[in-house]
């Protein structure tokens, strides 16, 4: 009998345990269901291929945490020339691309790689040179510049790398009608805006370069200032996109979109308008009208 009743005591305290286990679990349940900032929010990564412009100017570093303190999306930023981001979007290897070259922009457009096109910001491009200027260029109109640093068979430095002030570039040598590869001092670095810089101001040679890159890069260039601007022709625009979900299935469509509606939001125009004004003394980025 004592064994008995042991037995049943012992059963009815597993019983009352269990039950208030049980009570307890549902309680935090309808707790975390009353309370909706218990519940984290699962981020998934964002893909943005970029130009190395908005990276080397300080930009992408300025406007992503607030993206993504915003937004439940970790940002893996890739910042290759324009023509390699591009190609990216066409291939379906990004979710959102931000570049500079409308012209080649368009054709992913055109394609229907993709899609959500819209303007963002504008800057110049300007040719910067050594401040002894060899070539005597400071001041002339860009085709000027560009035959004269030719004809003196000067050092120029270009990126090399299908970048968008790589095509731009080309662009300018063809407006002048000349070959650039003609030129013996014609180096080609195939690296980003900023290292090209550090080449040119390195080689005493003249470059090609937009304003944000080399206004963030001063400091470091030494005896190396702008001699060339103004131009309409060096006026160089941003766009920004997203990647065609039809790519594949792993795009992140509901982060590209997001991403692209941040970069045109009143906000952030106006911390794109104000970016390099304290350090800088001027804006380094502009927005259209």
């Amino acid at each position: 009998m004592k064994k008995n009743l042991f037995s049943i005591v012992l059963i009815l305290f597993f019983a009352i345990m269990t039950a208030c286990s049980n009570s307890d679990a549902n309680n935090e349940d309808t707790n975390k269901a009353a309370d909706p900032e218990s519940n984290e929010v699962e981020r998934t990564d964002l893909i943005l291929a970029t130009t190395t412009s908005t990276q080397d100017s300080g930009l992408l570093d300025e406007l992503i945490p607030i993206f993504e303190e915003e937004n439940p999306f970790n940002v893996k930023t890739v910042a290759v020339g324009t023509g390699q981001a591009l190609e990216m979007g066409v291939k379906g290897e990004a979710d959102t691309l931000l570049t500079h070259a409308p012209a080649s922009e368009q054709e992913l457009v055109d394609n229907g790689d993709v899609e959500n096109y819209q303007q963002v910001m504008y800057n110049d491009f300007v040719v910067a040179g050594p401040k002894a200027d060899p070539a005597e260029v400071k001041g002339l109109s860009t085709n000027e510049a560009f035959s004269k640093i030719f004809e003196s068979q000067s050092v120029f430095v270009s990126r090399g790398d299908d970048s968008g002030t790589h095509k731009k570039e080309l662009q300018l040598w063809e407006g002048a009608d000349l070959t650039p590869s003609e030129n013996e001092n014609y180096l080609e670095t195939g690296q980003g805006m900023g290292n090209s810089l550090q080449v040119a101001a390195e080689k005493e040679g003249y470059i090609l370069t937009d304003r944000a890159t080399y206004l963030a890069q001063k400091d470091t260039l030494g005896e190396f200032e702008i001699l060339v601007e103004g131009d309409e022709s060096l006026l160089n625009i941003y766009h920004v996109m997203e990647v065609n979900a039809e790519k594949n299935d792993m795009i992140n469509t509901e982060g590209a979109k997001a991403f692209v509606e941040f970069m045109v939001a009143e906000d952030t125009k106006k911390i794109i308008s104000e970016f390099g004004v304290e350090e800088y003394g001027e804006p380094l980025f502009f927005l259209f009208d």
